[in-house]
């Protein structure tokens, strides 16, 4: 048995514990509680260190890592468009998954063990194999044309059986019909029904923006007008996009929905009726100016809610507990509450709560024996306020942005000391390459408009 020891260990499920240790049996946890009372075994001395569950990345893109910084200051519908045009020119297959390579390293080195990524390429299922991280991904499908709504169908069904092929235990494959103002009502029953038929989980963008909400209550906007102009017949909702999922039979599927920024009292209602779970991304969501999403009502509303990371195309750090600890800051600041979410909840939000909201909970989100060996350590020092006082507060506060000292994934040493038990060779040098083709692409169409 190995023995973990910490100045804090944070088993979420039960007080923090001070000079506490935790230990791993293989790929489980064997104990939790004071070192004093700790079984023999080899030890592990974490030091002044922060030990707590894996962090769980509810919402992730990976392969767009390297569009970090490229496409700022562009309104939403512009941005989806310049993303996708920069997929399309530059992006190669290579590129891709050498950009969800790069995005879990720093998601590892940030602590994060678990990753909900949404693909329209399909190369993070093997980037999260070959880094021993924990994740479901979520196959993306598109397709706003109703007359299209077989054949995308066809091509999803075809792609999800070749990725099911190489899933394991710890990487595993769903589905995830983009959004209402890309799917159309018929695409999206569609893949609801293969969804259930084939035990997949189905995670949908949602209630994120303004314009969103334009194209599927009014038939207006921006999306519209482009859809319009591709010859694309849209019609008029007349209900929110969270209704319209409801009334498409999408969420008997129980989905994870992404953002739900947009939702009203209504939709939130509907959330927790319909049993869905959220994924909220503060950071990106701040970012793209679509506001904030009510997270204080869905969680009293017993809805599951886990932290996101987005994009680093629009968000550009991959920190979950900098997430959480926005999270909490936005929420008091909506509420006017300066208990509206508090560092406990928090901090929940990022381990358990992820896990609730993937469906993961039995296995990680908690120290607890018997469950996944999935730990994060964060070295602590007399300025981070944990060494004398709350270490939750702390880990919420005052850690954001630090790098952790120790991560594994069931039972897994990932990192040690600091350091990246996996080195990618010439990684980075192939990152920057393809970030500097993305800056040249958007310097030709910018003097090219």
């Amino acid at each position: 048995m190995f023995l973990y020891h910490a100045r804090w260990v944070l088993p979420i499920s039960r007080a923090p514990i001070e000079n506490g240790t935790v230990g791993v049996e293989g790929e489980r946890i064997a104990y939790v509680g004071p070192r004093a009372n700790a079984p023999s075994g080899t030890d592990r001395d974490l030091r002044d260190a922060i030990l707590l569950p894996g962090l769980v990345n509810a919402h992730t893109h990976l392969e767009l890592t390297v569009i970090r910084g490229i496409l700022e200051n562009l309104e939403f519908p512009d941005w989806i468009a310049a993303l996708q045009g920069a997929k399309r020119a530059v992006m190669t297959p290579a590129m891709l998954l050498d950009s969800a390579r790069m995005g879990i390293a720093e998601g590892i080195r940030a602590g994060i063990t678990t990753y909900a990524d949404t693909c329209d390429s399909g190369v993070v299922l093997r980037a999260l194999r070959e880094a021993g991280v924990r994740g479901i991904m979520y196959q993306e499908v598109f397709g706003p044309s109703p007359g299209d709504a077989e054949l995308s169908l066809r091509e999803l069904r075809d792609k999800v059986e070749v990725h099911r092929e190489v899933a394991t235990a710890l990487q595993v494959v769903g589905v995830s019909p983009h959004a209402p103002y890309t799917v159309s009502g018929a695409l999206f029953a569609r893949v609801a029904a293969y969804a259930r038929d084939a035990n997949l989980p189905m995670a949908i963008h949602v209630a994120e923006s303004e314009a969103e909400k334009q194209f599927v209550v009014d038939a207006s906007g921006p999306f519209a007008e482009r859809l319009r102009a591709r010859g694309i017949r849209v019609e008029r909702v007349a209900r929110s996009p969270i209704a319209l999922l409801r009334d498409l039979g999408v969420l008997e599927n129980r989905p994870l929905l992404i953002h739900c920024v947009r939702a009203d009292q209504d939709d939130v209602r509907t959330i927790s009726a319909t049993g869905c779970s959220v994924a909220h991304c503060p950071v990106s969501n701040a970012n793209l100016g679509h506001g904030i999403a009510p997270v204080v009502e869905l969680l009293a509303g017993g809805v599951r809610v886990g932290l996101g990371s987005d994009s680093m195309a629009s968000n550009n750090r991959m920190h979950l507990l900098e997430e959480a600890r926005v999270a909490a800051l936005m929420q008091r600041a909506r509420t006017g509450r300066h208990d509206a979410l508090s560092a406990v909840q928090a901090l929940e939000l990022a381990t358990i709560g992820g896990a609730r909201a993937l469906g993961l909970d039995a296995r990680i989100g908690t120290l607890e024996e018997g469950k996944d060996a999935d730990l994060t350590a964060f070295p602590i020092d007399e300025d981070s306020g944990a060494a004398g006082g709350d270490p939750v507060a702390a880990a919420i506060f005052a850690l954001g942005g630090s790098k952790a000292r120790f991560v594994s994934v069931a039972g897994q040493p990932l990192v040690e000391d600091g350091e990246l038990v996996t080195k990618y060779a010439d990684l980075r040098l192939r990152v920057q390459s393809a970030a500097d083709r993305l800056r040249a692409w958007k310097l030709d169409t910018s003097r090219s408009s």
